[in-house]
């Protein structure tokens, strides 16, 4: 089933270039940009290793969902924080007005992008690994994926042109 929808959604493990890639990809296909995590901070007045810190990553998960449920965009491309995918209906929502992309970044990779982790606001439960929270969301972002964008070895401009290309052909 072909759909067009106006927003491009980014999905996938903080450190995968979702904010970098949205950016650029905004930019060549001539929408505007939002991230999330920056909504949920700026709706929080405080970040997101502050949210986890204070109130548990329960609690940053379920303000993710409150703020992904409340958005309302046409023809953007939105980067979503890493745990988004746990919200059925904030990916529904999303979902219907966008193709999800999931871009897919290898656990080595990752960890060679993101220098701490334990200060990223990660929403994981206490004491698991982050190759034990990889594992557990890779299900989450293959199932919600439109696209699926492997990005080993390609730089930022060349996840973008993949992610034209895999559009361009589902709009034909």
């Amino acid at each position: 089933m072909t759909r067009t929808a106006s927003n491009l959604v980014l999905i996938g493990m903080p450190g995968a270039g979702k904010s970098t890639v949205g950016v650029i990809l905004a930019k060549k296909t001539s929408r505007d940009f939002v991230d999330t995590d920056l909504l949920i901070q700026t709706s929080e007045q405080r970040s997101l290793q502050e949210i986890v810190d204070t109130d548990g990553y329960i609690a940053l998960r379920k303000i993710e969902e409150e703020v992904l449920l409340g958005l309302s965009v046409h023809r953007h491309v939105i980067a979503t924080g890493g745990s988004a995918p746990y919200s059925d209906p904030a990916m529904t929502q999303l979902k219907s007005d966008g193709l999800m992309v999931f871009l897919d970044v290898d656990v080595p990779t990752l960890k060679a992008r993101v220098a701490d982790f334990s200060t990223r606001g990660l929403a994981k439960r206490p004491g698991q690994s982050f190759s034990e929270l990889f594992a557990e969301r890779l299900a989450l972002y293959t199932r919600y994926a439109d696209i699926t964008i492997s990005c080993a070895g390609l730089t930022q401009e060349a996840v973008c042109e993949r992610i034209i290309a895999e559009t361009e052909q589902r709009s034909q």
